[in-house]
């Protein structure tokens, strides 16, 4: 695991899997065993379902303490919803209100109970055997986990070469606009601490569509740009957690290569302009105290 640094917020030092840093802007009274809330969003995955929900159900009766598997599904017509019911009784199946996978993390975010959101893709492309890794970096320090492919140690068995390359694009423009040094900008496997979830502001999960024939801003795959470039802005503390991604299961990808990447693109942008809103409105606020003071 290594740390990630930028001005907002520089990560000092990455010691054995820890991440520390000379101050905790959103330091909390945090579990040393954490229960775990695992997001698995859905659109018509009930093949894949029957392989991953036993198997992460194993993983997670392996560690301390009790934890919980949220299903979101986006409106399948595979049996999908039946399919967890079926596979895994004890998981909470909620639909969401609206379509795409961001609205479907948002819904699982708000749906949690646990300690440590972990987000989880219902293909069977992420390893549920990672999540102790995700876990020790938390417990570790950080306040955000986040899976990489291209850490050292990390790997793809199911990313083609045009999504490398968009990836690396979009990686580097990240980087660029926010002073990180992300190396896997758009993978879905990651994890944070509850307490952290004020801090990514996402839209209202159980608000109705504004149009059905299109997917509302940020709830698309920009999902995770979103909260990769937010907890960065933030100061919070990220470590990356070297993952590799296996092969999708059964089924096609939700995921459009060029579609889905200009929509990313335009999520570095509005909220690299986001940011310096919010910091222009800092300093005005700063300099009136100030003002105020020496009256």
């Amino acid at each position: 695991m290594c740390s990630l640094g930028g001005q907002w917020g520089t990560l000092r030092a990455c010691q054995g899997g820890t991440v520390r840093s000379r101050e905790r802007r959103y330091w909390r009274r945090r579990a040393v065993t954490p229960t775990l809330s695992v997001v698995v969003p859905t659109l018509n995955e009930a093949q894949n379902l029957e392989v991953v929900l036993p198997e992460l159900a194993e993983v997670l009766d392996e560690l301390p303490g009790d934890h919980e598997v949220i299903v979101v599904d986006g409106g399948s017509v595979d049996g999908t919803v039946e399919t967890a019911r079926r596979v895994l009784p004890d998981a909470e199946v909620v639909e969401q209100a609206r379509s795409g996978k961001g609205n479907a993390v948002a819904t699982g975010i708000e749906q949690a109970s646990g300690d440590v959101v972990v987000m989880f893709d219902a293909d069977g492309s992420a390893d549920p055997a990672e999540i102790p890794h995700f876990v020790e970096a938390l417990t570790d320090g950080a306040d955000f986990a986040k899976g990489s492919r291209f850490a050292e140690g990390g790997g793809s068995a199911d990313i083609t070469p045009v999504r490398m390359l968009g990836n690396a694009f979009l990686n580097q423009t990240a980087n660029a606009a926010f002073g990180t040094r992300f190396t896997d900008l758009c993978y879905g496997y990651n994890a944070f601490w509850a307490d952290m979830a004020p801090v990514l502001d996402l839209p209202d999960a159980d608000a109705p569509p504004t149009d059905d024939s299109t997917v509302e801003w940020g709830d698309g795959f920009e999902i995770e740009t979103v909260i990769n470039v937010r907890m960065a802005a933030a100061g919070a503390e990220i470590a990356e957690v070297p993952s590799v991604e296996r092969e999708r299961l059964y089924g096609e990808s939700n995921l459009h290569a060029v579609r889905d990447g200009l929509r990313v693109l335009r999520t570095i942008v509005v909220e690299r302009l986001r940011l310096r809103a919010a910091r222009r409105v800092s300093g005005a606020r700063a300099a009136t105290e100030q003002s105020s003071a020496a009256a």
